[in-house]
Order: structure tokens, then C-alpha cells, then sequence
């Protein structure tokens, strides 16, 4: 991942300290239902598209932005799924501390943009469409967790109970 400006500037004044940032996560199928994914040419790991809400950025603008630099496929962000947050930080490889509040997303294909996925900032090293059954390996741990939250707010919209899910108490809701 691209460090943005505005950490490496935070980084420079606080070191490795903890950095609190807000992330965005998304979940697009095509019309088969497949789920567009990211091998990340950091870790080797498939996981869904993520990214860091910038300064000023409307979070649904930063997934939509994510979207095109890192698969070339052309979003619209239609229903906030999830609002969740790590118990703690965890270090990067240069041992920069970071806690993340993300927020997940459900997107759509915009109707006349690109849908065949490609690699145009290097993030990834290979994207593609993956049927939900038979998932790439290896799997990045968070972005299974985060499929199972899509999951879960996906049966309660079916079930007429569609509300972003939060954790409160330890408990999802």
C-alpha cells in the first residue's frame, strides 16, 4: 500500500506511535455473484479492496477511488454494511503502530464503467473474479472476517433488518 502524504507527515512528528486512521472496505459481485478480489503485492494474500480515508475524503469517495487505482473497476458505494474497529493496534513491517476504524461497503458496477480488473497501481499483483464458494488462497484473515460480516448483514436484509452492524459490549448488533 501507497503510504498517503498525510501519514508520512503525521509519522515524521510521532514516530511509530500508535495512528489512528479510518479505513474503507468494499464488497462488489459481478452479475454471476462473484466477489472482486486483490492478491496484495505486500502480503501475497487475496483480500477484498481496501484503502485509507484522506483528509476531507467522503469515505464513500475513498472506496470508489480505491476501487479504480487498484483493479481498474469502475463503483458506486450503495449501502454502509459495517462499522467496526481492531481491539488493538497491530505494526507494520516498519513497525509503525496503527489502529483502524473501517467501514464496509457494499458497492455496484457503475452501469457503463470498467468491469474486467487489472493491476494499474501495483497494489496487487493479480485481481479477478472469485465465486464466494471457492475462494483464492491464501486468504487474508481480516477479509474473511469482513466476508462473514457482509454475509450476516446481507441475511438480515433479506429478513427486512437492514441496519450498518456495530460492535457495542463486545456483542455485534
Amino acid at each position: 500500500m501507497t503510504t498517503p502524504d498525510f501519514i508520512l507527515g503525521l509519522r515524521r512528528k510521532i514516530g511509530h506511535d500508535p495512528l489512528w486512521l479510518t479505513g474503507v472496505v468494499g464488497l462488489v459481485m459481478d452479475d454471476e455473484g462473484h466477489v472482486l478480489l486483490g492478491k496484495r503485492s505486500d502480503s501475497g494474500q487475496w483480500a477484498l479492496i481496501s484503502g485509507i480515508v484522506e483528509p476531507g475524503e467522503q469515505p464513500a469517495d475513498t472506496l470508489v477511488r480505491e476501487f479504480k487505482e487498484e483493479t481498474g473497476v469502475d463503483v458506486t458505494a450503495s449501502e454502509l454494511v459495517a462499522v467496526t474497529s481492531e481491539p488493538h493496534p497491530y505494526a507494520l513491517g516498519n513497525d509503525d503502530q496503527v489502529h483502524f476504524m473501517n467501514l464496509l461497503f457494499l458497492c455496484d458496477l457503475t452501469p457503463q464503467g470498467v468491469r474486467i480488473p487489472s493491476t494499474p497501481d501495483g497494489e496487487n499483483e493479480e485481481t479477478g473474479w472469485f465465486d464466494l464458494a471457492a475462494l483464492p488462497q491464501p486468504m487474508q484473515p481480516m477479509s474473511l472476517e469482513r466476508l462473514r460480516l457482509f454475509h450476516r448483514y446481507l441475511a438480515r436484509h433479506d429478513d427486512g433488518k437492514s441496519h450498518a452492524l456495530f460492535f457495542s459490549d463486545g456483542q455485534l448488533h
